[in-house]
């Protein structure tokens, strides 16, 4: 790579050599110190190679009297470009124009990246950020890290360190997260730990109260499982906060119907249109972007522009319209069963994730008049216990009767 930019800044030039004694050739240019690479064979007496554009001179020289026939096929490299933008003043002054906007849009910000966050959203930092004036198209010189580490921390209290370093137009976000002290467990107010469905004991973990299942035995929804009322035997009972947690075995039995008649999507074509965003600035390629009475679907790609590994102030943006009309069909039994089977599965997750694991499933299908109706039998593990509080009389300091 390093060889490549070099040849590229002091010019190289592809020849085409011909002779009939093409060893001789490269034997002169060993002899004379040219230096040559990117040989190719064409033929017996003929071949390419490259050399640097100060010695295409010296090689004229080396091969003058040999019998030899050297064109030049091309000419590359910082010279002759510089050479050619001579004779176009426009030309040059444009290049040099974006030289220098390449130049000073490197103390700019034009892109962030934001790590080690896990729980707070990239979003709520970076408005943070922008809120404490740090956005795209910033001076990185002028940001003060101390003053905005201690803004920003405070007005995103989940946040226990940040730092913003600058690298030429971008800038690496680093946060740490703040460890939340544990939940404090609260004995009072007095409470009962009652079965919020119903199933079949497995474990039995108390903290505080009284058992009154066991591993092994059936309870129904309501069943009190840890109560908060403790006989002492010497001085009456006393009420305390039945916490703890009781794992069983559970069974859910989820229904869906689906229909068999169905719309489904024809392709209509479909449209593009582009459009550059500069920093907040956006440049619309197209007049009219209201597109009325049509079924479409809307996809926006955004491609953020480079040079040489360096963000560009510049994305493009292409939105696609996929037109499409819709028409009358009709799902077979099997498309139908794993739709419903899908919608199950994931309405059976939404209720078991918090509390347990699905352990295994089953899944059933019947036609009715309505159209497919789909059954979801599934056993899971999950805990059970909901705390139900216990009214007192505060005057007796016991339950009421």
């Amino acid at each position: 790579m390093m060889r490549r930019l070099v040849n590229g800044l002091r010019g190289q030039v592809t020849l085409r050599v011909e002779s009939p004694f093409p060893e001789r050739i490269l034997n002169l240019c060993g002899e004379h110190g040219i230096a040559f690479w990117d040989l190719s064979w064409e033929g017996e007496n003929c071949f390419t190679c490259r050399i640097s554009r100060t010695d295409l001179a010296a090689f004229r020289r080396a091969v003058e009297k040999a019998e030899c026939v050297a064109t030049p096929l091309r000419r590359q490299g910082a010279p002759y470009f510089l050479k050619r933008l001579l004779g176009r003043p426009a030309l040059a002054v444009g290049a040099v124009g974006c030289a220098m906007s390449l130049f000073l849009g490197s103390f700019f910000i034009w892109e962030f990246r934001v790590e080690g966050n896990e729980t707070v959203p990239t979003e709520t930092i970076l408005r943070a950020l922008e809120e404490n004036g740090v956005t795209i198209g910033t001076f990185g010189l002028s940001l003060d890290g101390e003053d905005l580490r201690n803004h920003i921390l405070l007005e995103v209290p989940e946040l226990m360190w940040l730092t913003v370093n600058v690298s030429g137009c971008r800038a690496d976000v680093q946060v740490r997260e703040r460890v939340m002290a544990p939940e404090i467990i609260r004995r009072r107010p007095p409470s009962n730990l009652v079965a919020r469905r119903a199933g079949l004991v497995l474990e039995v973990n108390a903290l505080g109260g009284v058992k009154c299942v066991v591993q092994g035995s059936s309870v129904e929804e309501g069943q009190l499982l840890l109560s908060g009322v403790e006989d002492t035997g010497t001085f009456g009972a006393r009420t305390t906060a039945g916490l703890g947690e009781v794992t069983a075995r559970t069974w859910h039995t989820l229904t869906t119907t689906v229909p068999l008649a169905a719309a489904e999507k024809r392709s209509a074509g479909e449209k593009r249109r582009y459009s550059l965003i500069f920093g907040k600035h956006r440049v619309k390629f197209f007049s009219n972007s209201s597109i009325e009475g049509a079924k479409y679907d809307k996809i926006t790609e955004r491609f953020p522009l480079t040079l040489l590994d360096v963000p560009l102030p510049v994305t493009v943006e292409r939105e696609t319209w996929r037109f499409y009309e819709t028409e009358s069909a009709r799902r077979s039994v099997p498309q139908a069963k794993a739709l419903g089977e899908a919608v199950l599965r994931a309405r059976l997750e939404e209720e078991v994730a918090p509390y347990g694991q699905v352990v295994s499933t089953l899944c059933s299908s019947r036609e009715t008049g309505e159209g497919l109706e789909v059954t979801l039998r599934a056993e899971c593990r999950e805990s059970i216990g909901k705390l139900v509080p216990i009214y007192v009389d505060e005057t007796e300091g016991t339950p009421p009767s």
